[in-house]
This record gives structure tokens, C-alpha cells and sequence, in this order.
């Protein structure tokens, strides 16, 4: 064997877990308030970040030491002073933003956590359903997208859906299927005050924050609903969103067939998925690592878990496009939107 190559990987492998160390600690900085606390303030001393936050002297040594070593904070040795750069403070200190990142820190330990359940379906099949997750993954998605969701959805993203935008101005009727804690409807209806807005999810829990969170904005004419497709009846949307959910659906045909009968004859089906290529070449980056792992530990299990087909975060656009066409819809396109992390269709009765 290459001696050369077993000492690189197993130094990739302290690398694999040095950054899974990383996430957990950078999520304590969120949690606690620690990066916020570093914003803007220069070189800070263990001492005086803890007196400013007044959190426990000696946690809040070791969290600086070790984000020191992961590269998040920067340490000058002459002074025993740590700093966080604008330029991270920008991605870790930015809740609400749509490019704050804290959220995948809070995500990675939920979907950990469940690693036993998953190994166990290896072997008897099945899955992880969501109700098995702790209640920190509704709160967890809400962070990665919550953001994104305000600030590009109406503003961008539906640009290019110009005739659905006239629609909804003038007081047209929207569905976000598959709503979670509700910010693709919040963000709908800030933009679209004359529309009607209802979100819709089986979860429970993630329809009562969504409840909250919209009352709390002023947006309580929100009607929140908690079921699936099937629930609603002789309804005509102008705009039915899926964000981030079709790969995770139990039974993707029927749902697509359901959400073609509630638009109108001229609605929308705005889809948001993962960026995910079609061939598994295409996605060995760190993008789609992170992916796979994300279906692995949430959107696969638990589609199987449902008896579902566990289509997987990294379904790719050829699929993505085939099952919308699939169930029925007459015109499908992958909509030319820039983005980092997801891609975009639209699909007509």
C-alpha cells in the first residue's frame, strides 16, 4: 500500500472531524450570543468577551481557543486577543440576513442525532419520520431559509413570473406547500398585501410556530393549515410554492397530480430545489458532500420512512423536471436564476 496515501487521508479524516468539532462550537456561538457579541469590536480578550456577555469565563475561554484553532476568529499571541473578521462576522453574526449561515450549524447535530435510527434502517429499511427529530429542526430550517425567503422571494426570485406578480398585486390567491414555520407566506404576504396567503404542512409543530411567528409580524390574516394537499378543496391558486420539498415528499405523483387540480387554468407552480447535479461526478465538491449527507440523515430517511421513494436532496434537475411532467403539468422550465445553493422551476397546468 501507498504510505503516502494512507497518511493524507487519515489527515483528511482529523480535517472531516476538525470541521465537525467546528460546527458544534459554532453553533454555541450562535446559541449564546457569542458572535454577536464580537461584531465590530476588534480584538477582545477572553476576559472581556465574557464580561461583556456574562456568560461562564472559563466555556467562553475554551469556545475562543477553539475557534481560534478552526480559523473562525483570528488570535494575536502578543496580547492573548481574539478578533472576528468582518468578513465572517458578515456570515455568522447576520441572523435574519440571506447570507447568514448559522442555521446549518444548528442543522448538522439534528440530523446527527438520529444516526443510530438511520443505521438501523440499513438493515430493516425504512426510515427517521420528522416527528422523530427534536424540536430544534423546525427552528434549525427556519434559520438556513428564513432569511433567504424575505429578502429574494418576491423580490427577485418571482420576477421572473411577472404575470403571476400582477395577479397577486391585484389580489390574487397563493399556496406554500410544505410551509414549515411559514416565512415563504410571511414574505408573500409583506409583498402582496390585496392577496390571499395560506401555508400548508402535516407537521404540527412547524404550523404552530408558523402561527407565532406570523402574529407576532402582523400578518395573523395568514391561514395556516395543517394537513396535505389532499386536505384542500375547490380552491383556484395563482401561485402554489414548493420550496425545498419535493425531493422529501412520501408520494411525489399524486402531490404534483393534487397541486396541478388547486391552481387556476393559468397558475404557477414555483419549485425551489437543492443544487444538485444530475451525475454523481458533478457533485463530488463540498456542496454536494454536505447534500448527501442532508439526505442521508433527513430528506431520504424520511420519505422512506413514509413508505415514500427516498428521491434524496441530490435528485438533479433532469428529474426534477421529469416528475413535474409526469404529473401533468403542460409547460415546465428551469428557471434562469443565480444561486449558489438552489435551483429553480416553473411548471403550468
Amino acid at each position: 500500500m501507498d504510505k503516502t496515501r494512507i497518511r493524507e487521508f487519515a489527515d483528511r479524516v482529523y480535517r472531516d472531524n476538525a470541521g465537525a468539532m467546528a460546527v458544534g462550537m459554532a453553533d454555541l456561538g450562535t446559541r449564546t450570543g457569542l458572535f454577536r457579541a464580537m461584531q465590530g469590536q476588534g480584538a477582545m480578550t477572553p476576559e472581556a468577551l465574557a464580561e461583556a456577555t456574562g456568560l461562564q469565563p472559563r466555556y467562553v475561554g475554551e469556545w475562543l481557543r477553539g475557534m481560534a484553532a478552526a480559523e473562525y476568529l483570528t488570535y494575536d499571541a502578543a496580547d492573548g486577543s481574539f478578533t472576528l473578521p468582518n468578513e465572517h462576522a458578515y456570515l455568522l453574526a447576520s441572523e435574519g440576513t440571506d447570507h447568514f449561515m448559522g442555521g446549518l450549524f444548528r442543522f448538522a447535530p439534528v440530523l446527527l442525532s438520529v444516526a443510530g435510527p438511520v443505521a438501523e434502517a440499513f438493515h430493516k429499511g425504512g426510515g427517521v419520520q420528522f416527528d422523530q427529530f427534536s424540536d430544534d429542526l423546525v427552528e434549525a430550517l427556519d434559520m438556513i431559509n428564513g432569511g433567504t425567503y424575505e429578502t429574494r422571494l418576491a423580490g427577485y426570485w418571482l420576477a421572473q413570473l411577472p404575470d403571476i406578480v400582477v395577479r397577486l398585486e391585484q389580489g390574487g390567491r397563493a399556496l406554500d406547500v410544505g410551509c414549515g414555520a411559514g416565512r415563504v407566506s410571511m414574505a408573500l404576504a409583506r409583498a402582496f398585501p390585496e392577496a390571499a396567503i395560506a401555508g400548508l404542512d402535516p407537521d404540527a409543530g412547524s404550523i404552530a410556530r408558523a402561527n407565532e411567528l406570523a402574529e407576532a409580524a402582523g400578518l395573523a390574516r395568514i391561514s395556516f393549515v395543517e394537513g396535505t394537499t389532499g386536505a384542500i378543496r375547490d380552491e383556484a391558486f395563482d401561485l402554489v410554492t414548493l420550496c425545498d420539498v419535493m425531493h422529501d415528499l412520501p408520494d411525489p405523483g399524486a402531490t404534483l397530480a393534487q397541486i396541478r387540480s388547486l391552481l387556476s387554468e393559468d397558475g404557477v407552480l414555483f419549485v425551489v430545489e437543492p443544487k444538485a447535479a444530475d451525475t454523481l461526478e458533478d457533485n463530488i465538491n463540498p456542496l454536494g458532500a454536505m447534500y448527501y449527507g442532508f439526505s442521508l440523515f433527513h430528506c431520504m430517511t424520511q420519505s422512506l420512512a413514509c413508505g415514500g421513494p427516498g428521491l434524496g436532496t441530490c435528485m438533479g434537475p433532469t428529474q426534477s423536471m421529469d416528475l413535474l411532467a409526469r404529473a401533468g403539468f403542460s409547460r415546465v422550465e428551469q428557471l434562469p436564476i443565480r444561486s449558489v445553493t438552489n435551483l429553480f422551476y416553473a411548471a403550468r397546468p
